[in-house]
């Protein structure tokens, strides 16, 4: 019997690889691999305990946000929920913070830094679709990864955009929509997000 993803199999003459070793690669794949499906579901139930057992103070919590982010260094904290696709293409650095509602689609790797905050309902998103509508149909997708540095600041509700990587210590305004890569010690805000300023100590001092 076909597979849903069988008129797929065309764009695939003479590759041995399987859906995953493509995906893992970078290059057009289909979402029908069975490690895949593995590994998602594990992701899904092991962040589906955690958000539980977060709301009532159990002392596992952090052990099924381990188990589904392996790569979450042990000063990170995310609080929940939290969405990925697999979990283990993500690297999360020491004294990391992501507040409520954290999606890293993870099809390629994610990659952030050490002392980041992460503000609400922040996505990180590296799949990619066809924009030429047959090979979209057919279920072709790809992915490029997102780097973010160490000491990035992510306002609430960013977007960052698949292949963007933010520098070191760089700001994101809230709302903004990262599409490009931003420099390092940056000041970016928009829809697509622009550095609008350099950031240094220089400016730090009473609020008022």
């Amino acid at each position: 019997m076909d597979t849903p993803f069988a008129s797929a199999q065309p764009y695939f003459a003479g590759d041995a690889r399987t859906n995953r070793e493509r995906m893992l690669a970078g290059d057009w794949y289909v979402s029908d691999d069975p490690d895949n499906a593995r590994i998602a579901a594990h992701a899904r139930r092991e962040l589906h305990l955690y958000e539980r057992a977060f709301a009532m103070g159990e002392p596992d919590a952090q052990d099924h946000l381990r188990s589904a982010l392996p790569r979450l260094a042990p000063s990170a904290r995310l609080l929940p929920p939290v969405r990925v696709d697999y979990g283990d293409n993500i690297i999360v650095g020491e004294g990391t913070f992501a507040n409520y509602g954290l999606t890293a689609l993870d099809v390629a790797t994610i990659i952030i830094g050490a002392h980041c905050q992460i503000g609400p309902n922040v996505q990180l998103l590296t799949p990619i679709h066809p924009l030429e509508p047959t090979p979209r149909e057919v279920g072709l997708e790809s992915a490029d990864p997102i780097t973010l540095g160490d000491n990035v600041w992510l306002g609430g509700g960013v977007i960052v955009c698949p292949g963007v990587t933010i520098g070191d210590r760089s700001v994101i305004g809230a709302g903004s929509v990262v599409t490009r890569d931003i420099p390092a010690d940056s000041l970016a805000v928009g829809s697509p997000a622009r550095a609008i300023r350099a950031l240094d100590e220089s400016t730090f001092g009473p609020r008022h």
